[in-house]
């Protein structure tokens, strides 16, 4: 990318850390600093990916009893399973559902599509989403196309997207909301193959309707799952999809070691979370976990207080008994949160509970239990090691100092001010883009739009209080451990050492600096 200052004395914008611009007598003056003493202090202090991160201040110590999900928890699966998820269900669209066999030329991509995003049901768009309900332009996609940005602003007169039309509380488009939110990982299939058929059909003209085709690859994906499809699968070459078990075995035993109660509640079927169990922690992985619960039916089970426990025996086959207590070593299917409270006593701040999905496994624990939730985010780690490259830190170096650039030299009207703020606008621009490439072509960061966090990040700040790539992470601290969150400054509180590199540097004036300029 050529910058605005590149050819300047052979000072390339990558080198360039502050472009103090000041007017005197029209004439303007032009000084250089470099930031080749910067970015080795930067990199100096770079984030570890094996850490756990805080949303909220909390001590290990005070967890008596752990809690996990088993898919993408306990259990992590290889880059094989997310095809086969695609492929099925791009079969059963054309078997079961009657759609076109050209639609078996798309293969499925991992690197097309993030966690997180948008999906419009009634107009076929998949977008990312920021806090502020703002879609980031430029990551809107219809099929495997970006929409221009032109096209979005007259689609929704503007760019944001008012409540009523968002998802509802677990991501899902239900009672009018029209978008749906992928929170989980296995939605990653999901939205490509939409993303796909979308764009075979807009290739070849062909006249459908959008949420016909969302309910039924909605209902292909469901049945992959349900009809035991992908279950088989995975039991029949576990080697191939499951990788990761040194670690959760060495977890659950530092954990076990220091005498803390451990359960399992998961939607998954009891021979498949068994066969997986054995593998990755072994035969005896019951005597591990105090309770056991599978075909938990989340988020229903933490709401639905109808459902009783069953029994589940050692062939599989379902039992009539009255539970009066979850014993160790016993299978459970079904039941619901508030018999697991009454049976078990274990309520409060006392238990963390961990899973990769926001909505149907974290949110109802800490706002209507006050558990603590820890949200296992695998996408983190690749993230942080692209955000440790000496490329990405002087990039964003760059983009924060032609940022504050442009918020300091505003308040100058005169033509040529005008003409290099018009151009600096544009190079921000095209940094934003290269920033976003960064991590993913398409839509970017799966925490970050342009400069506000994603919707998906505002939920994870809401609802986990600590986050981590992996259940390994555990592996690095202490069982006393305290986790405290940053303390990152709000807007109108003193900016910390990051924040100077654009409005510290420049010493922007305060409102009453800036009437007096103007």
């Amino acid at each position: 990318m050529q910058h605005y200052f590149s050819n300047r004395s052979g000072v390339s914008a990558a080198t360039c850390l502050v472009e103090m611009v000041s007017f005197h007598g029209g004439a303007r003056r032009v000084s250089v600093l470099r930031a080749a003493e910067l970015v080795p202090s930067i990199m100096s202090n770079m984030l570890n990916p094996d850490a756990i991160f805080s949303n909220n201040e909390m001590s290990l110590s005070d967890i008596e009893i752990y809690g996990f999900d088993y898919d993408y928890t306990l259990v992590f699966y290889s880059k094989h399973l997310h095809t086969l998820i695609f492929n099925a269900a791009r079969d059963l669209l054309i078997n079961e559902h009657r759609y076109p066999a050209e639609i078996r030329k798309y293969d499925y991509d991992p690197n097309f599509a993030i966690r997180g995003l948008h999906y419009d049901v009634h107009r076929a768009l998949l977008m990312k989403i920021d806090a502020f309900h703002y879609i980031q332009l430029g990551t809107v996609y219809r099929g495997l196309s970006v929409v221009p940005d032109e096209e979005v602003i007259a689609m929704y007169d503007g760019s944001h997207v008012p409540l009523e039309q968002m998802s509802d509380f677990y991501g899902k488009s239900s009672q009018g909301n029209t978008m749906k939110q992928f929170m989980d990982i296995f939605s990653l299939p999901e939205m490509t193959l939409l993303s796909c058929v979308n764009e075979y059909f807009l290739k070849n003209n062909i006249d459908y309707e959008p949420v016909h085709l969302y309910k039924d690859v909605k209902d292909s994906i469901r049945d992959v799952h349900i009809k035991g499809i992908m279950y088989r699968a995975i039991e029949a070459d576990i080697e191939k999809y499951i990788c990761y078990a040194e670690q959760t075995r060495a977890v659950l035993a530092k954990l076990a070691d220091h005498g803390k109660k451990m359960f399992l509640i998961t939607n998954s079927p009891s021979s498949f979370v068994d066969k997986g169990m054995k593998f990755i922690v072994g035969k005896d992985w019951r005597d591990l976990f105090d309770v056991v619960i599978v075909q938990a039916d989340k988020p229903n089970f933490f709401n639905d207080k109808r459902r009783p426990f069953r029994k589940v025996n050692e062939r599989g086959v379902l039992l009539w008994d009255k539970i009066h207590k979850l014993q160790k070593g016993q299978i459970y299917k079904q039941g619901n949160l508030y018999e697991f409270l009454k049976l078990t006593g274990w309520r409060g701040s006392k238990v963390l509970y961990f899973g990769d999905h926001i909505y149907s496994d974290l949110a109802d624990l800490t706002l209507k239990h006050g558990w603590r939730t820890g949200a296992i985010i695998p996408e983190l780690r690749s993230e942080i090691k692209i955000m440790n490259t000496e490329k990405y830190i002087q990039t964003m170096t760059w983009l924060q100092t032609l940022t504050g650039l442009l918020e300091h030299m505003q308040v100058h009207r005169d033509p040529d001010s005008q003409m290099i703020l018009e151009e600096w606008k544009k190079e921000r621009k095209e940094m934003r883009e290269m920033n976003r490439n960064f991590f993913n072509a398409q839509f970017g960061s799966l925490f970050r739009t342009d400069e506000n966090p994603t919707y998906f990040l505002r939920r994870l700040s809401r609802f986990a209080d600590i986050y981590m790539a992996s259940l390994s992470c555990l592996l690095n601290y202490e069982p006393d451990y305290t986790f405290y969150p940053r303390r990152t400054p709000l807007q109108h509180e003193l900016p910390g050492w990051s924040d100077q590199l654009c409005t510290g540097t420049f010493r922007i004036p305060f409102l009453q600096e800036t009437v007096q300029i103007k």
